[in-house]
């Protein structure tokens, strides 16, 4: 027998599954899952899809890319302009409208941000040494105890504005753009990542 003080159950209605599938473009089950294991509460269940796509596009790191597709974005101005490859496992998904409008988005966003490179392990040693410099300055006077923590967060922070995988994508600043491909790994079920992208702007001559 219940009592009298206890909750009621929450009840995932058929139109709160469908926004949040609207919102994410995950499957109607997982999203179904998301919000019964956040008790209903949308903002909670799109956190555990963001971190399911993770897990599910780390377990896939392994296979191998044989497809993709190559788009672009121009600005509207004229004077600056990205194209950028997406790789994934198929000809199937390759080809199918929304994995082409990603990568469409992730031009766009190249072409807003002009990121310096395309994931951490490419930030040069050159280039840590210089930044570390310029904030080992910052943190002058700076007790021992937190002074390391200090330079790294400084560090972490500026790095993760010049990497196009950690930076915050301009549609939504509630995930980066690697959150971003690991949810198309989850919906679709294939590997995918940026292979390489290239940013043009006129130049004064």
């Amino acid at each position: 027998m219940t009592s009298a003080n206890s909750s009621k159950p929450i009840v995932i209605t058929t139109e709160l599954i469908k926004e949040l599938r609207d919102q994410t473009g995950i499957s109607i089950m997982q999203c179904k899952k998301a919000l019964e294991e956040a008790g209903g509460d949308m903002e909670k269940a799109q956190v555990i899809l963001r971190k399911k796509s993770g897990e599910i596009s780390a377990k896939k790191g392994d296979r191998t890319f044989k497809a993709g597709t190559i788009q672009s974005y121009i600005h509207a101005n004229g004077n600056v302009a990205t194209m950028v490859e997406l790789n994934c496992e198929s000809d199937f998904v390759s080809g199918n409208t929304e994995f082409i409008a990603l990568a469409r988005n992730i031009a766009m966003h190249i072409t807003a941000t002009n990121p310096k490179f395309l994931k951490k392990d490419d930030i040069t040693e050159d280039d840590k040494r210089a930044a570390k410099e310029v904030f080992e300055n910052e943190v002058i006077g700076k007790p021992e105890a937190v002074k390391k923590t200090i330079l790294e967060g400084k560090l972490n922070a500026y790095f993760a504005e010049m990497v196009l995988m950690d930076q915050p994508f301009i549609k939504d600043a509630g995930m980066t753009i690697q959150q971003l491909v690991d949810a198309a790994v989850q919906k679709f079920g294939e590997k995918m990542a940026v292979g390489r992208y290239i940013r043009y702007k006129i130049l004064e001559r």
